[in-house]
């Protein structure tokens, strides 16, 4: 679940100004999702609200998470093709996630789990995976082998695995981000490693605005500043995780074909969107099928409200 932060927040309200609430936020962050995450809300200084928050955080990362042993997804993944029951939310993530590889004729696809297990973007070490072990990976891709019957799931090839990377943290965003809104919070920025969801609007009463970091750069300077007013941003990029080898990147983005990196359309791509599940699922599938025929899938009428950025 690791799509490292590509979004430097660029709050530029003052704190002192009145508009959304508090003069003094109250934050918290920590290591979780496999990345850095932080909570920051402007309106309150109830930090139950902060720890409750991360409470959430962790309970779902205890479902959706394909490495923490007895997780709904590992469980699925260790069942050997039998069904496992998963709670709903799993069952409903998985289910979107189909729908997603169906809109896309499997460019995306969750069930690319065996071949990305076969590349090493962590370790600092550039090299490439067998390619004997990975042609039998690619075998065992292909939505198709998932099976859904309520809150019961199977992968019909006991060699299939899934894991919900490209969309697990936009969704958990969002149910921080529903939590709080029931609880009276009308201002605050929820930062899951990059995939940012705002309530409400800035200090100010202005929208808040994101930078957008340029690709492996290291100076701050922001690529784009987009304005945002209860909405989420999410990026997928070249530069998230990669590495270099022989003057060439390889990044963790990989094509559902041939198991190689996607040979990218742009260098990264930003969605907004009214959910950050959206924003967060679209980054990933826009930067995957590029600006043509990903603006042809914006067009329907449950991505009505994102809007993409293609930075190249």
């Amino acid at each position: 679940m690791n799509k490292l932060g590509l979004l430097t927040i660029c709050i530029l309200a003052m704190l002192s100004v009145v508009g959304c609430g508090n003069s003094q936020p109250i934050s918290k962050y920590d290591f979780c999702l496999d990345t850095i995450c932080t909570i920051t809300i402007y309106d309150s200084d109830d930090e139950s609200l902060l720890n409750d928050s991360f409470d959430l955080i962790r309970k779902y990362e205890r479902l959706l998470s394909a490495t923490l042993e007895g997780s709904d997804v590992y469980r699925i993944n260790h069942a050997g093709g039998e069904y496992v029951e998963v709670s709903e939310e799993t069952a409903a993530l998985v289910e979107e996630s189909v729908h997603i590889s169906e809109l896309t004729g499997g460019a995306f696809d969750i069930s690319i789990y065996p071949v990305s297990q076969l590349w090493d973007f962590k370790s600092g070490k550039a090299a490439l995976p067998d390619e004997d072990a990975l042609k039998e990976a690619l075998k065992h891709v292909g939505y198709q082998n998932i099976e859904i019957e309520g809150k019961r799931i199977r992968l019909k090839d006991p060699e299939a695995q899934i894991e919900l990377g490209a969309i697990a943290k936009g969704y958990i965003a969002d149910k921080v981000s529903e939590m709080l809104k029931s609880r009276g919070v009308g201002c605050a920025l929820i930062n899951l490693g990059g995939n940012v969801a705002a309530i409400g609007k800035a200090l100010d009463g202005q929208d808040f605005r994101i930078g957008i970091k340029k690709p492996f750069d290291e100076s701050g300077e922001a690529l784009d500043v987009l304005e945002i007013d209860d909405q989420s941003v999410a990026t997928s990029g070249v530069d998230e995780r990669y590495f270099e080898l022989d003057g060439e990147i390889y990044h963790h983005i990989l094509d559902t074909g041939t198991g190689y990196p996607v040979k990218e359309k742009a260098k990264q791509v930003t969605v907004t969107a009214k959910t950050a599940q959206n924003a967060d699922i679209l980054s990933t599938v826009l930067f995957i099928l590029g600006e043509e025929r990903g603006n042809e899938l914006l067009k329907l009428k449950e991505f009505e409200d994102a809007k993409a950025y293609y930075y190249r």
